[in-house]
C-alpha cells in the first residue's frame, strides 16, 4: 500500500473518530464535566501519552527558529480550537457541531494560499463546493434536538470561531510536519497547551466529583482523550507528511456523515432520503480534493 494511502486512511480514521465524539462529549457535559474541565482533562491526558511514547522513539532537537511556529500550533490547535469547540457543543447541538465545522476546508485552502503558496487547483474547488453542499443538505433539511441545547446560536458562533482556528493550525503545522517527526511535534504542542490552558480550564477540572462517576462518563472521557485527542492529532500529523492540508481539511466533510450513522446505530436517530443524498454528496466531496492528477509523459 502506498505511502498516500496510508495518509488518506489515517485521514479519514481521524475524521470517524471526531464524528463520533460530537455525541460522546456531548453526554458528559454539563451533567459530570463541564467544557474547560473537559479540555484540561483533554490536553493534559494527552500530553502524558506523547511524553510517555517520545521516551521509545529517536529523540530530536527543535530548532530555535521553529518554536514561534510551535507555540502559535499549540496556540490554535490545542487551545483556541478546543475551548470553543467544547464550549459550543455544551450551548448547541451534535449534529449542529459536526456540519458547521465543516467550514474549516475553506478557511484552509484560503489561508493555505495565503500563507504557505498551496496550489488551489479547479478539481479542488469543486469538490469542496460538492461536499458543503451535502454538508448543507443536512443542516438545511435535517432535524436535531434541541434538548441540553441552551443557547443555540451562541454555540454555533463557537463552532465558527473553533473551524477558523483549527483551519489555521492545519496550515501553521503543515512546514514542521516535514522537519519533525509526529511524536515529537505533538508532546511539545500538548506540553504548551496544557500550560496554556491550565488558568483558564482547572477551575472547572477541580470541580469534577471524580469518585462519584458512572462507568458511562468514565468511558466517554476516556474517548474524548485517547481516541478524540491522542489518536486524532496523530493520525493528521502523519497523514500531513504526504497530503496538504487543504486536502486533510476536506475529510471534516465526513464528520456530519459519521455523526449521523453513530446516531442511528445507538438508536438516537433514523436514516431518510435526506441522509442518504447528503452522505452521497460528502462522499463525492471528499474523492474530489483527494485524488491526485497524473502526469501523462510525452
Amino acid at each position: 500500500m502506498s505511502s498516500r494511502a496510508l495518509a488518506v486512511i489515517a485521514a479519514i480514521l481521524a475524521s470517524t473518530i471526531y464524528g463520533i465524539n460530537h455525541t460522546v462529549a456531548k453526554g458528559v457535559m454539563p451533567f459530570y464535566i463541564e467544557p474547560f474541565g473537559f479540555i484540561f482533562l483533554r490536553v493534559f491526558g494527552a500530553a502524558i501519552l506523547f511524553w510517555a511514547i517520545s521516551f521509545f522513539v529517536p529523540r530530536e532537537k527543535i530548532a530555535r527558529s521553529d518554536w514561534p511556529r510551535i507555540f502559535a500550533c499549540a496556540v490554535f490547535g490545542m487551545v483556541v480550537n478546543m475551548l470553543f469547540f467544547f464550549k459550543g457543543l455544551s450551548f448547541s447541538t451534535p449534529i449542529n457541531s459536526s456540519v458547521i465545522t465543516t467550514l474549516s476546508p475553506v478557511m484552509v485552502m484560503i489561508l493555505a494560499a495565503f500563507l504557505i503558496r498551496e496550489k488551489i487547483t479547479l478539481l479542488k474547488v469543486l469538490g469542496i463546493i460538492v461536499g458543503l453542499a451535502g454538508a448543507l443538505v443536512l443542516v438545511l433539511f435535517g432535524t436535531a434536538s434541541k434538548e441540553n441545547a441552551p443557547n443555540i446560536p451562541l454555540g454555533n458562533i463557537f463552532f465558527i470561531v473553533n473551524a477558523f482556528s483549527f483551519g489555521l493550525y492545519l496550515v501553521i503545522v503543515k512546514p514542521l510536519t516535514a522537519k519533525y517527526s509526529s511524536i515529537t511535534l505533538m508532546k511539545w504542542l500538548f506540553l504548551i497547551g496544557v500550560i496554556v490552558n491550565f488558568p483558564i480550564t482547572i477551575g472547572e477540572f477541580t470541580d469534577v466529583k471524580w469518585t462519584t462517576l458512572p462507568f458511562e462518563a468514565v468511558w466517554k472521557m476516556a474517548f474524548v482523550v485517547l481516541g478524540t485527542t491522542f489518536m486524532t492529532y496523530l493520525l493528521n500529523v502523519y497523514a500531513l507528511k504526504q497530503l496538504s492540508a487543504s486536502t486533510i481539511s476536506s475529510f471534516i466533510y465526513l464528520q456530519p456523515l459519521i455523526a449521523i450513522i453513530y446516531a442511528i446505530t445507538t438508536g438516537a436517530d433514523t436514516m431518510n432520503w435526506t441522509k442518504a443524498i447528503a452522505a452521497t454528496l460528502v462522499f463525492i466531496g471528499v474523492y474530489m480534493v483527494t485524488i491526485k492528477k497524473t502526469r501523462v509523459r510525452p
